[in-house]
């Protein structure tokens, strides 16, 4: 049987991102060449057929007008400089009319905005580069910002930008082809870990913190100078000059979270960070993400990321 590969399309905005565009592509064209096989097709289109200027000045000529592209499995639109402020009717009726058709829909970096303003992102998770985090979730509150490097959430896909491009479309890559092929590419690219939605845009979350409250944002940041040896909620409410029922309070107001969770979870994070990034042990991690025992490292740590320690650091392939 004659495998058919999949199609993508890659609409460009002015001044869209090179990086992001790049890092989406070239993972595809490796995909095809370390396999064998045809696994990848790709178009490069702009709204009108006319070529785009990216952010670094380069002018890329598209192979089709919007309107002309047919048969897409997924149509990315690739964002940059300015894309919050694109609001041509036309654009967005079109993209409209292709997922009415069952293509499926993503954007790179700041071509976020534009899905929004279509309204195919209400009630759906997506990110976003954390320059305009904050201005998304204001311009478009029915979207369900993450703060993630990328989010797939049924036909929607969305990547922070920059290199994020490269993990959405490896982590796309390992779940068709599977995780070798993911790996190998990576390896070629020199791309040290291929990230997951789980990793956060870490300044998302601090300029969060500092809209909600700097109070709150100074408990955070005295958490996370204390991993290794955590600190007492009566040490925390004294540091910031509040009392613990207020720290419970803001946390709950502006997290959804107690304050111990919140705690937690950044302990939790900073040992994956640890798992994947370095070759301490899982002892000397543990320790050092401040748990006193292994079973209760292990046991947060699987009810967190849903799978264990040991699990999470061994290579998916293999």
């Amino acid at each position: 049987m004659t495998e058919v590969p999949k199609k993508y399309g890659f609409l460009l905005t002015d001044q869209c991102s090179m990086i992001c565009f790049s890092s989406a592509i070239e993972p595809l064209r490796s995909a095809n060449r370390m396999s064998g096989r045809h696994l990848y097709d790709w178009n490069i289109l702009t709204l009108d057929g006319k070529s785009e200027r990216t952010s670094s000045g380069i002018s890329i000529l598209p192979d089709m007008k919007l309107e002309e592209a047919s048969s897409l499995d997924i149509l990315f639109v690739c964002g940059g400089i300015g894309t919050d402020k694109i609001r041509d009717e036309h654009l967005l009726a079109e993209l409209r009319r292709i997922v009415q058709h069952g293509t499926g829909i993503g954007a790179l970096s700041t071509g976020t905005f534009i899905l929004a303003a279509a309204g195919l992102l209400n009630g759906y998770q997506c990110t976003i580069h954390w320059e305009a985090a904050i201005s998304l979730k204001e311009s478009y509150p029915k979207t369900i910002f993450t703060g993630s490097i990328y989010e797939i959430d049924r036909n929607r896909y969305t990547c922070a930008g920059g290199t994020s491009a490269i993990d959405l479309m490896l982590h796309m890559i390992g779940t068709a082809h599977g995780d070798k092929l993911a790996y190998d590419i990576s390896l070629q690219f020199m791309h040290d870990r291929i990230r997951t939605h789980s990793d956060k845009q870490q300044v998302v979350r601090k300029l969060q913190l500092a809209a909600k409250s700097q109070k709150l944002l100074t408990i955070v940041e005295i958490m996370e100078q204390n991993i290794e040896d955590p600190i007492s909620p009566e040490q925390l409410a004294e540091e910031v000059g509040i009392s613990i029922r207020q720290v419970e309070r803001l946390f709950r107001q502006h997290t959804e979270r107690s304050p111990a969770r919140y705690y937690m979870e950044l302990r939790l994070e900073h040992a994956r960070l640890l798992l994947l990034q370095t070759s301490m042990s899982i002892t000397e991690i543990y320790i050092a993400s401040g748990f006193s025992t292994h079973s209760h490292f292990a046991k947060s740590y699987r009810e967190y990321y849903g799978l264990s320690p040991s699990r999470e650091r061994k290579p998916r392939f293999v």
